[in-house]
Parts: C-alpha cells; sequence; structure tokens
C-alpha cells in the first residue's frame, strides 16, 4: 500500500463491503487494505490447489481448458517438444520459461482482453478493483495472497486500465473487460496514470511494482466474474438516488411555482396504499414544501398574468413590473346551484382553477417517483447480496467434509451469470423514462399557457411580441425523453450464445447496466431544465401575488377592481355586491403573509438564482442550460 496517503483505508474482507465503500474507492477517497485473517484463508485455498495439481488430479480451469476445451487436459510438457531438432515455437515468441499450467492461466487473460470502444471511466475502474478484490478475499478462488495483494497495490497507487466499455456478454461473468483490468498485473496492456495513458509495464515500473506470474487458476480467478455489471450498477444507483431527491425538489418547486394543493401528499391518504417508495415520496414532498404560503392558498387570491401595457399600473414603482395582473369577475346571475362553493370563495376568477384537484403530473408524484425509489430499493437489495459474494468459477472448497473425489472440493457451477443483477437493472432501466417523462410534463405546464394556470405563456412577458421565452426549453426535454424511452428496452432477453454453444445462455448485463449508467446523464438534463423553468415560473407567481398584495395594501377598493374583468358598472344591478366582493379582496390579500415557496424549495432557488438571473426578456440560454446542468450534477441543490 502506497505509505504517504493520508486517505481513509477501507479494509475488504470478503463479507462486508458496502455501496457506500464502493463509491467512496470509485472516487478515489479512500485506499484498501486487506483483511490478515481472511487473507490466511486466501493462501490456504491457494496451497490446497497447489497440492491436488502435484497429485495428478484433473481440475477445470487449472489442467484443463477452458469452456468448450474444458475437455483438454493438459500434458508434461508441450506437444511440438517431442518434434526431432527441437520445438520451433522456442523461436516464435511461446513463453518457454512457464510450465503449462503458467501458460494457460497467461494466456487465458492476454486472449481475452479484446474489448473495444471508449475506455471506462476511472471511477468504474476503481470499482471494478474493489469489487474483484472483496470477491476473491472469501477464498474460495484460488489465487495466491501474494497476487492478491499486488492487485491492491495497483488499485492503491491510482494505476488505472484501460478497459474498453464493451465487450462483455454478462456471463462467464465480465471476462474481457476484467482480462483488461488484469492485464496490466501482468505487465502488459495499458493503464492511466495520473491521468497519462502508458503501457502496462511502464505503469508498473512508475509505482515500483513488479509483474505478477500467474499460478493455478489465477487467471481464472482474475477475470471471472460479474465486477464490471456490479460496479456500474453500484455507481448508477448512488447516482439515481440523488436524481430522485433531485427529481422530488424540482417537482416541489414546480408545485409552488402552480400554487399547487398538497392534500393529495397527506400521510393519511398513503397509509391506504402503503407502497414504500409511495409514502416516502410524499413524505419528502410535505418537507420540501413546508413553509411555503402559494400551496393550498384560496382560489380567488391567485391573479393571473396580463400583457403589461404603459397603463397597466398608476403608481410609479408599479411600472417597473414585467407583468400586469387580473381576474375574472363572476357574476351572481351565473352562481346558480353554486352557492356552497361561492360561500366559501370569492366570485374571482384568477390563475388558479377552481378544482379540488392538480393534474397528474403533480398530484401522481408520490405514486409515480415512490414506484421508481421501489425499483431503485430491490436493486439495491440484490446489489449488495452480491457485493460480498463469490462470482468466479470453479469454486474451491478445501475443508469440505466427507469429500471423495476433487469435484467434491472443486466445484464448477454459475455464479459468474449476471442475470440477477441484468435482470433488476432492467426494472431499474425502464424507470429512468418514467421520472424523465413526468418532469418533461411538469416542464411543458409551466410553459403552456393553456396549463400554466395564469403564468405568462412560455413564461416571458412579451409585451413587445418578440420574445420566444422558455418555449425551446421543453424541445429539449422531449428530445431526451424520447431518446431515453427508445434506450430504455432490456437487453438482458436478447441472450447470443458464445464459447462455441458451451455459454450458451448469457445475461447481456453488462450493457444492461452500462445502459442505465449512461442514461442518468441525460435524467439529470431533463430535471435540472425543469428546475431552469421552474425558477422562473416561481419568480412570477411570487412576484405576481405579492403584486397583488401591495396594491390591496395600499386600500384602495377601486384601483384592484381595475384587474378585474366582467365588473358591473356603477349603477348597474349588482354593483354594491361587487363592491362589497372587491373590499374583500383586498383585505385577503392585504392580509396576507408575503407570498413564498417552502423553505427547501427556497433554498435551491437562490442556488439557481445566484448564477442564473431571472430572464426579463429573451437572451442566449446555453450558459444558463450548462449552469443548471452543472447545479444538478454537483448535487449542490440537494444539500
Amino acid at each position: 500500500m502506497s505509505g504517504a496517503s493520508t486517505k481513509n483505508v477501507i479494509l475488504l474482507d470478503g463479507s462486508r463491503l458496502t455501496r457506500r465503500q464502493v463509491v467512496s474507492i470509485a472516487r478515489g477517497d479512500a485506499l484498501v487494505g486487506l483483511a490478515p485473517d481472511q487473507l490466511k484463508r486466501v493462501q490456504r485455498t491457494a496451497d490446497f490447489l497447489a497440492d491436488q495439481v502435484k497429485r495428478g488430479e484433473p481440475i477445470y480451469g487449472v489442467t484443463t481448458g477452458f469452456g468448450s476445451n474444458a475437455d483438454k487436459l493438459l500434458g508434461a510438457h508441450r506437444a511440438r517438444d517431442e518434434l526431432r531438432g527441437g520445438n520451433p515455437d522456442a523461436q516464435e515468441g511461446i513463453r518457454r520459461d512457464a510450465t503449462l499450467m503458467e501458460e494457460l492461466q497467461y494466456n487465458l487473460v492476454v486472449t481475452h482482453a479484446v474489448c473495444v470502444g471508449a475506455p471506462l471511466a476511472p471511477d468504474v475502474v476503481r470499482a471494478m478493483f474493489a469489487i474483484r478484490i472483496n470477491t476473491l478475499m472469501r477464498g474460495h478462488s484460488g489465487i495466491r495472497a501474494s497476487t492478491l495483494q499486488a492487485l491492491a497495490e495497483l488499485l492503491n497507487h491510482d494505476i488505472v486500465p484501460v478497459i474498453p466499455e464493451k465487450g462483455s456478454v454478462g456471463a462467464s461473468g465480465d471476462l474481457a473487460p476484467l482480462s483488461h483490468l488484469a492485464i496490466v498485473l501482468l505487465g502488459e496492456g495499458e493503464a492511466f496514470c495520473k491521468g497519462e495513458r502508458v503501457p502496462g509495464a511502464e505503469a508498473l515500473k512508475r509505482a515500483g511494482l513488479q509483474p505478477v506470474r500467474l499460478s493455478f487458476k489465477e487467471g481464472l480467478a482474475l477475470n471471472n466474474g460479474t465486477a464490471q455489471m456490479l460496479a456500474t450498477a453500484t455507481l448508477a444507483l448512488d447516482r439515481l438516488e440523488k436524481l430522485l431527491a433531485t427529481a422530488d425538489l424540482a417537482a416541489a418547486m414546480t408545485l409552488d411555482a402552480f400554487a399547487g394543493r398538497t392534500s393529495a401528499f397527506k400521510p393519511e391518504v398513503h397509509a391506504l396504499r402503503p407502497h414504500p417508495g409511495q409514502v416516502e415520496t410524499a413524505a419528502n414532498l410535505r418537507r420540501l414544501l413546508d413553509g411555503s404560503t402559494l400551496a393550498d392558498i384560496p382560489y380567488h387570491l391567485v391573479p393571473k398574468f396580463r400583457t403589461w401595457l404603459a397603463d397597466s399600473w398608476s403608481d410609479a414603482a408599479d411600472q417597473k413590473q414585467r407583468f400586469d395582473i387580473g381576474w375574472d369577475y363572476v357574476p351572481a346571475t351565473q352562481r346558480h346551484g353554486k352557492e356552497a362553493f361561492y360561500a366559501r370563495f370569492l366570485p374571482f376568477k384568477g390563475g388558479k382553477k377552481h378544482q379540488p384537484q392538480d393534474a397528474y403530473c403533480l398530484r401522481c408524484i408520490p405514486q409515480v417517483h415512490g414506484a421508481v425509489r421501489d425499483a431503485l430499493a430491490q436493486a439495491q437489495r440484490v446489489i449488495d447480496i452480491e457485493l460480498n459474494a463469490v462470482t468466479d468459477n470453479p469454486l474451491v472448497f478445501p475443508d469440505a467434509k466427507d469429500a471423495k473425489v476433487i469435484e467434491d472440493q472443486v466445484i464448477s457451477a454459475g455464479h459468474f451469470h449476471g442475470m440477477p443483477l441484468a435482470l433488476v437493472m432492467s426494472y431499474v432501466k425502464a424507470s429512468i423514462p418514467v421520472l424523465a417523462s413526468i418532469s418533461e410534463r411538469r416542464l411543458n405546464k409551466l410553459v403552456d399557457p393553456a396549463t400554466n394556470d395564469g403564468l405568462p405563456a412560455f413564461l416571458i412577458g412579451n409585451e413587445d411580441g418578440t420574445d420566444s421565452g422558455f418555449m425551446i426549453v421543453q424541445y429539449t426535454a422531449a428530445a431526451l425523453v424520447n431518446d431515453l424511452a427508445t434506450r430504455a428496452h432490456p437487453a438482458c432477453v436478447y441472450s447470443i450464445p458464445t464459447s462455441a454453444n458451451a455459454e450458451d445462455h448469457v445475461s447481456m448485463g453488462t450493457n444492461e447496466i452500462r445502459h442505465v449508467l449512461e442514461m442518468t446523464d441525460d435524467l439529470a438534463h431533463v430535471l435540472a431544465l425543469e428546475m431552469y423553468t421552474a425558477a422562473q415560473a416561481l419568480e412570477y407567481r411570487q412576484d405576481m401575488l405579492n403584486a397583488a398584495r401591495t396594491l390591496a395594501a395600499r386600500g384602495d377598493w377601486q384601483a384592484l377592481a381595475r384587474k378585474i374583468a366582467g365588473a358591473p358598472l356603477p349603477g348597474q344591478p349588482h354593483h354594491a355586491q361587487f363592491e362589497s366582493e372587491t373590499k374583500a379582496l383586498m383585505k385577503a390579500l392585504a392580509g396576507s403573509s408575503d407570498f413564498h415557496a417552502g423553505a427547501a424549495v427556497r433554498a435551491a432557488f437562490a442556488k439557481i438564482r445566484a448564477v442564473i438571473p431571472f430572464m426579463h426578456h429573451d437572451r442566449a440560454m446555453d450558459a444558463d442550460v450548462r449552469k443548471v446542468c452543472e447545479l444538478v450534477r454537483s448535487n449542490e441543490l440537494i444539500h
């Protein structure tokens, strides 16, 4: 282990590795140590294999070939050594100094490192290291303690093998990617050292490490398992947990911008359908909206947007507003059969519709976000098991009781098969466009004047008719949602047999989970676009309500009346009633406290406004979009 580092050291013993620890190692925030007592078990298993080889026992992957070559037993020497005049392969680079069993393990690694595509991100590779080391620490794989320590040294010296992202079928585990991981241990392949791409031998040299010469089954132990798919899944779920928190926050900001209704989030409601994710989401929404004076305000208090005109405001201070406001009056003659309603609410139609429920994208947030939470919870359960599982083959049981033949102690099984991960992550994969889609629907509702409850069209004043506002933000969100939806089809339903049909059903889990991690970026972008739009809408809503409150507080009911369309004129029937009701509206507005969002929403709004100002008129929005995407990526808004 590198000595001078002050990083936290996570002790790996094969049984207690957590998702949080994997993420810490992946980010480079922690080193790894190997539990001494468990290392003894690791070495005991390696010694057991060596002893069995001395006895001449046929052991899969040790004295036999692999996969469809499992029926080929290794001989005592190379077949061509028997040629008269010597072995011509000696002049062709064959490792003459290695035994056949050593050559078998070496060849397994170097011939399997055939992935293509862009290199995996360093955090994925570090997570693969941690997971592979941990599973080998269980002591059922036959690797020597010294080889395992050398693997840990690669990680602790931050040598990041170059692993092209595509090439695993998810059974027998991640053979090709793990071969790229292991090949650097042999002094071959390539690795990143402090960001520089160098040959594997050079990477070892810079770290002061020596290449490893593989012994019995060590190649198979190093490359046979689910480390890439598990590493990717662990990082993807960590990202999705934070994006779910962001989605709740975005939804809360949008709901405040609508002056929406919170009764659908009450605990007694969700006690009747207590899906855990749903209950958690509803509780989180109540927390995020706590302190809001926008949510659940009476319908009649909320004015609707009207385009600013030169004569919209009589007070000089009000002339600076970027909007006009107004209501429509409901005459007494149109209230028949609605007396109970108008006993509770004043007869003014503003921005908020007179209905007891919001659209699904607001009212059903707990059901939709909650279902995604439940998908993640199921995946987390599977991953927590897999992190401390043995996933290579064959499995070695040196202490097996009543063993009669070697096959009772070296057992071929299928723990390398990635279907447990693939299937559960296909569930997560399908949930990503669901979360993005409901976010885009909220965004669309904000910009559409037919559905945004009295906010300006595309959230811009547009008094001169030249502004597009947030119109095209919704286009980008729509494009992202469509792209996510087309990528959400499960990869694990398409098995393509490999190894001459010896491996006739594979999981394709590595593709599945790579898609999930990639899709989190676009999900983050959709949520960022919603928050960008919701911040503009929220500021309009707050300012419009507070402008109405300021106007009412001046005590001039006629000034307020000029904002109300459809009112009877003086001398007409019901004018006195109109005057009385307008004064009641004035009193209600003037008596209200400042209109503002919930405390958590206000905090997030302030962070957005610290880097992105309100948009009074059209401007270049590309920098705004980059900034809000970075805010979401950094998780700053949810902290």
